[in-house]
């Protein structure tokens, strides 16, 4: 089976987007309405450095000068208010605005009662890429599930998915394996929805007496990539650095945990990987096999200042994407795990898998020797019922 596209296929290259169209944010309409959803209110802003309007103008100091808006307090996801921390975060001040910054990354995953006196409202807006484990729509649960509970009204302003809101793909995370963050919800690993057409979902499958208000988009469209949109990109985290590492991230970030380097210290994260037990042409060469759309892989060597194999050689692969409307980047990552397993089965960590994974039967699989066909089969019956799930929260 094919990626789901929902009706719509895609062509064309990585070089080649579509028709650029003005896309306002739901913080440009919000500006353009003035404010008139938040009129009265004392605001509490969930945000980082990626919440900018067109004109690169911060949603802090936007919402702190509105008139007739109260902004109380800021709360930020993993890697602070300017995107550019890792590990745990303390609370700060904003030097601007004197307002308290609550860290939703260090003692506290979610806003606890004190950090929410006052607040009539929590406005969320944070630039996601559209992948399950990444942290920023945890966050955002976490805060929907603490406003449900004290009574607060929720705003998401509406920002692209960056890398389309078309194609879905992955298993989906069951049930009793969900996890605060990086495994918030029963969704697959690449969702195709919008932070806001999650936020309607995971109040509904939830069911939280949640007030929940939606400032949607204006010109965004389904097939879009982040750059045909003209907005305006901000590294979301510190190894996040480029839409090429958005498009890989879905597969090649099932590494993370494996002992292997795919981000820290590379000048290219997500875009290459290694290890001193990899042989970087073996395994170009295994991969090569497979016959992936959309992708080439190209030995490498690589001494990296930082990562679990610090100021050692590595060899590995360094991944070019071809074409990103053929590529399927969950199907890619689940390949080179199948690859490295089957060449270097000592070496390779393979139940480290799990903690993004989370799915045992594809971890078996691997570990079986099954092929990849087989393997990409296990999940389709769950995305396919995904694909209805989510059909009534699109907005676009």
């Amino acid at each position: 089976m094919q990626t789901i596209l929902l009706g719509l296929i895609l062509s064309g290259s990585v070089s080649a987007p579509a028709v650029a169209q003005e896309v306002m944010t739901g913080i440009d309409i919000l500006q353009e309405e003035q404010f008139a959803s938040l009129q009265g209110k004392h605001i509490g802003l969930i945000t980082n450095h990626t919440g900018v309007d067109r004109n690169w103008d911060s949603a802090i100091d936007i919402l702190h000068q509105a008139e007739r808006v109260e902004l109380v307090a800021i709360f930020t996801p993993e890697h602070g208010l300017r995107g550019n921390l890792t590990g745990k975060i303390m609370n700060d001040i904003d030097s601007t605005t004197g307002l308290p910054i609550y860290s939703l990354y260090g003692n506290n995953r979610r806003p606890s009662a004190r950090m929410l006196t006052g607040i009539d409202a929590l406005v969320f807006d944070i630039q996601d890429i559209g992948t399950r484990f990444y942290t920023y729509i945890g966050t955002m649960k976490n805060c929907m599930e603490e406003a449900a509970r004290h009574g607060i009204q929720f705003i998401v302003l509406d920002r692209p998915n960056p890398i389309n809101g078309l194609a879905v793909e992955g298993p989906v995370l069951e049930a009793e394996h969900t996890f605060e963050l990086a495994g918030t919800h029963e969704i697959p690993i690449r969702h195709g929805m919008t932070v806001a057409e999650l936020a309607l979902l995971f109040r509904a499958e939830d069911h939280l007496k949640l007030d929940l208000q939606v400032v949607k988009m204006r010109g965004w469209q389904r097939s879009m990539w982040f750059d045909d949109t003209g907005l305006p990109w901000l590294d979301p985290s510190p190894n996040m650095r480029s839409l090429t590492q958005a498009i890989l991230y879905p597969g090649i970030g099932l590494l993370e945990r494996l002992n292997v380097n795919n981000k820290r210290g590379l000048d290219r994260p997500f875009e290459m990987f290694g290890a001193p037990w990899i042989d970087g042409p073996e395994l170009a060469s295994a991969l090569r096999q497979y016959q992936l759309a959309g992708v080439a892989f190209i030995p490498i060597r690589f001494t990296s200042p930082k990562g679990i194999y610090a100021h050692q050689r590595c060899e590995g692969v360094a991944i070019e994407l071809l074409d990103r409307d053929k590529f399927q980047s969950v199907r890619c990552g689940i390949a080179v795990v199948h690859a490295l397993y089957r060449l270097y089965p000592d070496q390779l960590e393979l139940e480290k898998l799990w903690h993004l994974l989370r799915s045992e039967r594809i971890i078996s699989a691997i570990r079986n020797g099954d092929e990849l066909r087989e393997i990409y089969s296990l999940w389709q019956e769950e995305l396919n019922d995904f694909v209805e799930r989510r059909e009534e929260y699109l907005l676009y």
